[in-house]
């Protein structure tokens, strides 16, 4: 029986349908193996060993800030420098009073040794000794909050605030990222634990780089996700690799097993 035209119209434009589909599934796939039919690859991110948010302790204004983005720096380095001219005059009166009861109290126990004072006054002139020494050391703690110090030498990844800019207590100033070696994060399955352990080989290929780097297994999350039936592992380099940096994503294939 001899089909109609519209049947083979129909039949013919079903067929390029399929054609197209495979050319687009074809060049959606990603040549380092990212498919579905490529189980064993397992996406991955590089992070830093240490990072943090720098923010300020105090209110006031921001007179020099020494933080640019990416630039590097040492640890202890003043990053920011605020406004403190009214925190230094009072530590400068902390240190007066300070000076004063001191010389009060040594008064206060000459006259107790010609008996003309007794020892309730010495004692009262030596609780303000140590009133003006607590005003003193907490006047200190105060002058420290004007300077923003990085914890650890590393790079500035994050800039919030601008010179003469005023601030509050607990503003976000900077990101600092470690210029340590760099650590990989990743979910696997939770029916790999039987096999993968502390120290385990991995391979990382990085989209960035196009390149793939050996690593292994330097922790393993005690708890599973319930949910996804994964669990978080966090592997380290092996080796330093200047080319690679934190935010970095790509994929990791565990050796197949035995």
């Amino acid at each position: 029986m001899r089909r109609s035209s519209n049947e083979r119209a129909s039949a013919c434009v079903a067929l390029a349908l399929i054609v197209a589909a495979s050319v687009a599934y074809a060049a959606k796939s990603p040549s380092t193996g990212d498919t579905p039919d490529d189980p064993n690859a397992i996406r991955v991110l590089l992070a830093p060993n240490v990072e943090t948010t720098l923010s300020s302790q105090m209110n006031g204004t921001i007179t020099d800030l020494h933080a640019t983005l990416g630039k590097p720096v040492a640890k202890n380095a003043v990053l920011a420098q605020m406004n403190c001219a009214e925190v230094q005059a009072r530590a400068n009166v902390a240190k007066a009073e300070l000076n004063m009861a001191r010389q009060n109290l040594t008064g206060k126990k000459s006259l107790r040794d010609l008996k003309a004072a007794g020892d309730i006054e010495v004692a009262m002139s030596a609780t303000e000794v140590e009133k003006a020494q607590g005003a003193l050391s907490l006047a200190s703690a105060q002058l420290g909050y004007c300077r923003v110090i990085a914890p650890f030498s590393g790079r500035i990844a994050k800039v919030y605030v601008k010179n003469y800019q005023t601030v509050s207590a607990g503003t976000p100033m900077l990101d600092l990222v470690g210029d340590g070696a760099l650590k990989v994060r990743l979910n696997v399955p939770s029916a790999l634990m039987v096999r993968l352990k502390q120290g385990s080989h991995l391979d990382i290929t990085i989209h960035e780089t196009g390149k793939t780097y050996p690593a292994h297994v330097s922790a393993v999350n005690a708890r599973v996700d319930a949910v996804a039936q994964t669990v978080e592992l966090e592997a380290q380099l092996d080796g330093e690799h200047p080319d690679l940096v934190a935010g970095m994503s790509g994929i990791a294939r565990f050796p197949a097993s035995p």
